[in-house]
């Protein structure tokens, strides 16, 4: 292989469209903007959704719900997930971090009572599902609400 036989890889490079360079390119006269009208201006065309003066689709429509300011965002734990920590520790925020079950960015945690719980953990949560709270005590263990 010689230097002077690189090439760009097929397809790489495209030539630019030179508009207005005479009717033998196929982009001469109006320059593939056809004639006249609203699109052939300089800066012409409308706004994306613009119906031509009629109400357009997104104002027709009904507005519907709304985001409240005060809605809490619950990391969701099941409890099969406790499974992981050793028996007599104690489970808060910081643990379910570092073990990777949660992010930090959610505002509170919630213990769901999906799966067994066979070891005697301190869970520290936000809220608790009635069957978490139950299977977490029968294991031998603490349901402490932060």
């Amino acid at each position: 292989m010689n230097l002077s036989e690189l090439r760009p890889a097929a397809g790489s490079r495209k030539d630019r469209k030179r508009i207005g360079r005479g009717a033998g390119s196929g982009l001469g006269k109006t320059s593939g903007k056809g004639h006249k009208g609203q699109n052939a201006r300089s800066g012409g065309g409308v706004k994306a959704g613009f119906e031509g003066g009629q109400m357009p689709l997104q104002r027709r429509l009904p507005k519907r719900g709304f985001t409240p300011l005060t809605k809490k965002v619950y990391s969701l734990v099941n409890l099969r997930q406790l499974e992981n920590f050793e028996s007599g520790s104690t489970v808060d925020a910081e643990a379910l971090i570092a073990a990777g079950m949660i992010k930090a960015v959610a505002d509170e945690i919630k213990i769901l009572g999906d799966g067994e719980l066979t070891k005697s953990l301190t869970v520290q949560a936000h809220k608790f599902t009635k069957s978490a709270e139950e299977k977490i005590v029968a294991a031998g263990g603490k349901a402490e609400v932060i």
